[in-house]
């Protein structure tokens, strides 16, 4: 188990744990991160670096309350960087704390530090020696070495760590007692469970967690008597917790000018520095390293201070130790403590991720929408500092493709475009249910007309034409009988068009050369005198449609288009290629336009603006219904005043199958 877990409803896919660790320790799966624990190296980083608080560092608090609650006594060991996170407490009323919360003994893990800082001094003074060591007081460094830079393993310095130090100590003098170490460090909990160093302590707690044990038993220090740390007290060791501390406490010289002893910290100079080792461009004696900004700015504090006023409390108590220590008790303290086995062993842990090959990578960069060197734009929102990085990554099953923000937002952008695709095609669908709806109406509607309407006007139209054979030309009567078989032979022509209307149809398509067929309908409709005809034909080539009925379409355009000029003008009729699917059609005219308040209702039935007697609506709305079932397009482009343009938008081919499409019937 990840000795830091993910909460899955509060990670929020922002990535930051994955831009921030520096050992890529965390997997993104289904957008939720979660800490690899075979890769984690316990800086903790991801938990402190998480504004949503999705992270939560493995409890300690059951482990510690059984030990408590055993027949062994227990002994606390504390980290010096205490004095910065219960400042609140002196340092007798916090040891009197610990005491409540059932600890036999309370000391402090300064002394250990005191004793490595002795080991690292001698080691440094070992002039045989030419190797470059790197320390190994921070277990999140050392952890980092063994994973992903292998090849150093033999350069950490064989040196446990103070709370080792102090663990050791305790079971070599007090050995029947339990050990707890406090501290700010996640990755302490980590090496208590190393086997090289494995016995030496028992349990840790981060300083969160000794909060949390207090308020879990109702205990302020402040109102306890007051209850020092046991011996042996640390001296110089409790300035271990800042940069620069354990060297101070070693002191060992850090000159800048000799460059013997280099000091770095913060995790964004772990690989960097590592690298330079590693290649053999780094030459000193010791690199004391540290993964954050001193253990004073550990993931296990919960101060709100600043770093300066955390090391400054620290430097505080260092001065009042220092100030008051006992030096002989110390020294004999060391005599009688110090001998005790401080050298441990490293093993690798290599778990650098293999690099894939060209193809593999090239294959993945290309699916990310990588195709070229420019594309990849290493913006670092995924939380990898290289589109490289990720892709690298994506093939180890550490990272999504999801996770690339230019990807995403160019699938997002393609996603919009269909969904405006899809709906631009919904609508078009609706509008042919609407027509669907109104052709079934009309069937209705026309099948009630035929068979009540039809038989007496043809009667009425029979008396009439023999009125008008038996009456003479100068009869006063025969202008009235003409107005009559007029206007029965009108009707009769409306219950044709209500018929041709609604009457289920098929499609029988066929190559057609639709310029001839324009001509031809031109040709048929005839050209007033006042109008000037204009072709502007572009090559199309043959186009599959039902020759009849797209010449039915034509000519209510064309005639449409005369009667909108009456006064004369120039109708232009293009056709237009758009592409290897479609072509489009256009019939300009002159003429007075259509007002736009109404623009939207000339494809409806019965809809018309010419005078009563001179249209019946219906010819726009045949044509609307036929462009539709050849699954085109119709539409009206006008400003008033400046003329009309229909267009037709027509497929060059038509599948060659039987579908149903708003109650009509395809069929080629």
């Amino acid at each position: 188990m990840a000795i830091v877990e993910t909460i899955p409803e509060r990670c929020r896919r922002c990535y930051t744990c994955v831009r921030e660790c520096p050992a890529k320790a965390i997997r993104i799966l289904d957008g939720q991160a979660s800490v690899i624990a075979d890769r984690c190296i316990g800086c903790g980083l991801c938990y402190q670096v998480c504004t949503q608080n999705a992270k939560r560092i493995q409890s300690s608090i059951k482990e510690v309350r059984a030990l408590l609650a055993g027949t062994d006594p227990v002994t606390a060991i504390v980290a010096p960087s205490f004095a910065a996170e219960f400042a609140e407490y002196d340092t007798a009323h916090f040891a009197a704390g610990l005491r409540a919360l059932g600890f036999a003994m309370v000391q402090e893990v300064a002394f250990g530090a005191d004793l490595v800082s002795r080991a690292y001094r001698d080691l440094t003074s070992r002039e045989t020696s030419e190797k470059t060591y790197v320390a190994t007081t921070c277990p999140a460094v050392y952890h980092y070495v063994q994973h992903y830079h292998p090849e150093l393993v033999p350069n950490l310095a064989p040196i446990v760590s103070p709370m080792i130090a102090t663990g050791r100590m305790i079971k070599k003098h007090w050995p029947n007692t339990k050990v707890v170490f406090f501290g700010p460090c996640v990755a302490k909990k980590l090496e208590a469970q190393e086997d090289e160093v494995k016995g030496a302590i028992d349990e840790v707690l981060l300083f969160s967690e000794v909060r949390e044990l207090f308020n879990q038993s109702d205990i302020n220090p402040a109102n306890l008597e007051p209850s020092f740390f046991d011996e042996p007290l640390g001296f110089l060791g409790t300035i271990f917790p800042v940069p620069r501390g354990s060297l101070r406490a070693a002191r060992l010289d850090d000159d800048p000018i000799t460059c013997r002893i280099v000091e770095i910290h913060g995790h964004n100079q772990l690989g960097p520095t590592l690298d330079e080792l590693s290649e053999g461009t780094l030459n000193c004696n010791l690199i004391e390293m540290l993964a954050c900004e001193g253990c004073v700015m550990g993931p296990g504090m919960t101060c709100d201070a600043d770093g300066f006023k955390r090391r400054l409390r620290v430097a505080e108590f260092a001065q009042e130790r220092i100030h008051k220590s006992d030096m002989r008790q110390w020294q004999k303290n060391l005599d009688k403590y110090g001998n005790i086995d401080l050298t441990r062993s490293f093993v690798p842990l290599d778990s650098r991720l293999q690099p894939p090959s060209e193809s593999q990578l090239n294959a993945v960069l290309k699916r990310l929408g990588k195709n070229k060197h420019e594309d990849e734009l290493n913006c670092g929102a995924c939380g990898y500092h290289t589109c490289k990085e990720h892709a690298i990554a994506v093939l180890n099953g550490l990272a999504e493709s999801e996770m690339c923000l230019p990807y995403m937002v160019d699938e997002l952008e393609a996603t919009l475009r269909k969904l405006e695709e899809s709906h631009q095609t919904l609508h078009e669908v609706q509008e042919q249910l609407v027509h669907s709806e109104k052709l079934a109406s009309m069937g209705q509607l026309a099948a009630g007309i035929a068979h009540e309407v039809n038989n007496p006007l043809g009667t009425v139209l029979l008396y009439s034409n023999i009125l008008l054979e038996e009456l003479n030309s100068d009869d006063p009567k025969r202008k009235d009988v003409e107005m009559v078989a007029r206007e029965a032979d009108r009707c009769k022509k409306i219950i044709s068009n209500l018929l041709d209307f609604a009457r289920q149809r098929k499609v029988i398509a066929e190559e057609t050369d639709i310029e001839g067929l324009i001509e031809e309908t031109i040709e048929s409709v005839g050209i007033p005198n006042e109008v000037k005809l204009v072709r502007q034909y572009a090559p199309i080539g043959p186009v599959e449609v039902d020759r009849s009925q797209i010449k039915q379409v034509f000519t209510n355009l064309i005639k449409n288009a005369y009667e909108a000029m009456p006064d004369g003008g120039t109708l232009t009729i293009r056709s237009i290629s758009l592409d290897d699917e479609r072509i489009r059609l256009e019939f300009q005219d002159t003429g007075t336009g259509i007002d736009p308040a109404i623009i939207g209702k000339v494809f409806s039935p019965f809809f018309t603006t010419k005078p009563l007697g001179k249209g019946t609506g219906l010819g726009l709305a045949v044509s609307y219904g036929i462009v539709k079932m050849h699954r085109g397009d119709i539409g009206v482009l006008s400003e008033v005043g400046h003329g009309a343009q229909f267009y037709v938008v027509l497929r060059r081919r038509l599948n060659n199958v039987t579908t149903p499409v708003g109650g009509q019937l395809w069929q080629k």
